[in-house]
C-alpha cells in the first residue's frame, strides 16, 4: 500500500510540474501584451509625468502614476488618473466596464471600448502587476472653478458657434 501511495504521489507531481510551468509564461505574455498596448495606445502620454517631453525616457517604476498636470477646456479641468492605484482597488470585470465607459476630456475612453475584454485584462494585469505607486491624481474641477495645478487649456478658438464645444 505504502508503494502504490508513493508511486500515485510521485506520478501526480510529475503531471502538475507541466501544468505549473505553462501557467506562469501564458500570465506573464498577458502582463508583456498589456504593456505593450499601454505603450502603444498612449496611455504614458498622459497618465506618466514628464513621458512626453523626455521622449518616453521615464523610468518604468513611475509609469502611470498619474499627473498633477490639468487638461482645462469647456467641460472644467480634468487630471490622468493613477492608473497603478486605480488597478489595485478594482476587480478586472470592474475594470473592464470602467473602460468602456463615457469619461471626461481629453480621455479617448471611445478608443478603449473598441478594444477586446482580453486586451483590456491585459492592461490590467500590468498595472498590477507593476504594484502601487504614486499618489492620487487631484479632483476633475468644474466649468470656470479655478485651479492652482499647471494645465494645459484646451479651449477652443475661434470656432464657430455650432461647432464649439458645449
Amino acid at each position: 500500500m505504502k508503494k502504490n501511495a508513493m508511486l500515485y504521489c510521485l506520478l501526480m507531481s510529475l503531471v502538475a510540474i507541466p501544468a505549473a510551468s505553462t501557467a506562469a509564461p501564458a500570465d506573464q505574455q498577458t502582463i508583456e501584451h498589456g504593456r505593450y498596448l499601454l505603450i502603444t495606445g498612449g496611455c504614458n502620454d498622459c497618465h506618466t509625468p514628464g513621458y512626453m517631453q523626455m521622449e518616453g525616457k521615464v523610468p518604468e517604476n513611475v509609469w502611470l502614476t498619474g499627473s498633477p498636470v490639468g487638461f482645462q477646456g469647456p467641460w472644467g479641468t480634468t487630471y490622468p488618473a493613477n492608473l497603478r492605484l486605480l488597478a489595485q482597488q478594482i476587480s478586472e470585470t470592474q475594470w473592464v466596464a470602467r473602460t468602456r465607459q463615457p469619461m471626461r476630456p481629453p480621455m479617448p475612453w471611445f478608443n478603449l471600448r473598441e478594444m477586446t475584454d482580453a486586451d483590456l485584462i491585459a492592461m490590467y494585469r500590468y498595472l498590477r502587476d507593476a504594484g502601487p505607486a504614486g499618489e492620487p491624481a487631484p479632483d476633475a474641477a468644474a466649468p470656470g472653478v479655478a485651479v492652482s495645478t499647471p494645465y494645459f487649456d484646451f479651449t477652443p478658438k475661434n470656432l464657430p458657434q455650432q461647432q464649439a464645444m458645449k
